[in-house]
């Protein structure tokens, strides 16, 4: 990339460099759901640490439900709190050292071990969309406007590399221990280990070169930081008319994520009870599947800022559709192959484009506490789906196939909702807000 296309792309100061750094920090978390959440300690929790209940599913999914409640109660004042102190960095180190540890201590979640494994989930999870939260909140300040959607995506697409790196490094290791006639209850934990490590070294680079450019500002109630915290948020939820069209992604969010959660939550369970997958192929599937998402991420960021962000987002739950419809009728590995590498295309260009289209939403003053409100969005969304998905797999005794139709009704609503929001009108009511 030539300093000329640079200057079109990046804010004023900020070098190719921290851009990177601020990317890697997507390469490094991007382990923790590729193998905790969606291909390996999922799978390995409902078939060994519940011994394969019926009810482990929705164990699972209500494990999940705990740490998004969490992380919805402190998400928005969490951001309030990092705009008033220009905190971000430093409760990211905060949240990433969290998240590092208790997946490291997952290691010691054996068959049987079930609370252990539900309180380390919830704190692994806690930790992790949090650090999501802060870290998207960097994007407004390194990117211009009209690049937003391209420099996402070139931050999601390098995320799933990351994903596809800790699964293949997982990878080599389970097949080297099951040559070696070991069983799931002794491989499994040491994957957790491995994805912690990969995670601590990764993000690195985003705490060396990646820069705090907000500055502290005029707090409303002096110094007591939980009140601050709270009173900035109440001030913003006072005005919130005023950002109609953030509101109202919001709420377009919550549904099609709704669906991607539970996809990314359940792929590896549905692929093992519904289709008859083993631990081996789950994993090339998810492998596979980053692979597709990255050049989603890619292509879909490139395209976004030129085809609109309304329109990219629309494409995308389209695809979602498409792909619900397959794996619902897939009888056949091939389909529901096909179904999965669509959902990859999806999952990254819909990922990106949203975070994307809430920067262009966010008030300069308030970066970190509107991605705390798109955090909570997903983190609404992050319960409401694997829920949906967990309690219908429940009450029709392992239906896999139906819960997933039903869940995948999400995408529809959230395609109404879609064409309500006017994305000119957005951006206008977050450069002249009731702050300025």
């Amino acid at each position: 990339m030539t300093p000329k296309k640079e200057s079109q792309y990046l804010s004023e100061g900020v070098s190719r460099r921290e851009v990177w750094s601020w990317a890697m920090f997507d390469f490094a978390n991007s382990g923790y759901t590729t193998v905790v959440i969606t291909a390996i300690f999922n799978a390995y929790f409902v078939a060994v640490v519940a011994g394969d209940q019926d009810w482990g599913t929705f164990a699972w999914t209500a494990s999940l439900a705990v740490s998004y409640i969490l992380i919805i109660l402190t998400a928005p004042a969490l951001g309030a709190y990092a705009d008033a102190y220009a905190t971000k960095k430093r409760l990211l180190f905060l949240t990433t050292v969290g998240c590092v540890l208790f997946t490291a201590l997952l290691y010691f979640a054996g068959p049987g071990d079930l609370w252990l494994a539900i309180i380390l989930i919830i704190l692994t999870n806690f930790f992790f969309g949090s650090g999501e939260n802060l870290i998207a909140a960097f994007l407004p300040e390194l990117a211009q406007s009209k690049a937003l959607g391209k420099v996402s995506g070139w931050g999601w697409s390098l995320g799933y590399i990351g994903g596809l790196f800790s699964l293949g490094c997982s990878l080599a290791y389970v097949t080297w221990a099951q040559d070696q006639g070991q069983e799931a209850g002794q491989f499994v934990p040491v994957t957790m280990l491995i994805t912690a490590a990969i995670f601590a070294m990764a993000c690195i680079p985003t705490f060396l070169y990646l820069k705090e450019r907000a500055l502290p500002q005029p707090h409303l109630v002096g110094n007591l930081v939980i009140k601050e915290a709270v009173a900035r948020l109440g001030d913003t939820l006072k005005h919130v008319h005023y950002y109609q069209d953030l509101a109202r992604f919001l709420a377009c969010l919550i549904f099609y994520q709704a669906g991607i959660q539970a996809v990314i939550a359940l792929a590896a369970i549905y692929a093992q009870q519904a289709m008859g997958f083993n631990t081996s192929d789950t994993i090339l599937l998810v492998l596979l599947v980053n692979i597709t998402a990255a050049l989603g991420a890619f292509v879909f960021g490139n395209l976004q800022d030129k085809l609109g962000h309304i329109p990219t987002i629309g494409l995308t739950l389209i695809g979602w559709i498409i792909m619900i419809l397959l794996t619902w009728m897939a009888e056949s590995s091939a389909m529901f192959w096909l179904a999965a590498n669509i959902a990859g295309l999806c999952l990254g260009a819909s990922q990106s484009a949203g975070r994307a289209l809430v920067g262009l939403f966010s008030p300069s003053s308030r970066r970190a506490e509107f991605f705390g409100l798109w955090g909570l969005a997903v983190k609404a969304s992050s319960i409401l789906g694997p829920i949906t998905y967990g309690l219908v797999s429940w009450i029709s005794h392992g239906d896999h196939r139906l819960a997933m139709l039903i869940t995948g009704s999400y995408f529809l609503i959230g395609l109404v909702i879609l064409t309500q929001v006017n994305v000119q009108r957005g951006q206008e009511a977050a450069l002249h807000g009731p702050e300025k």
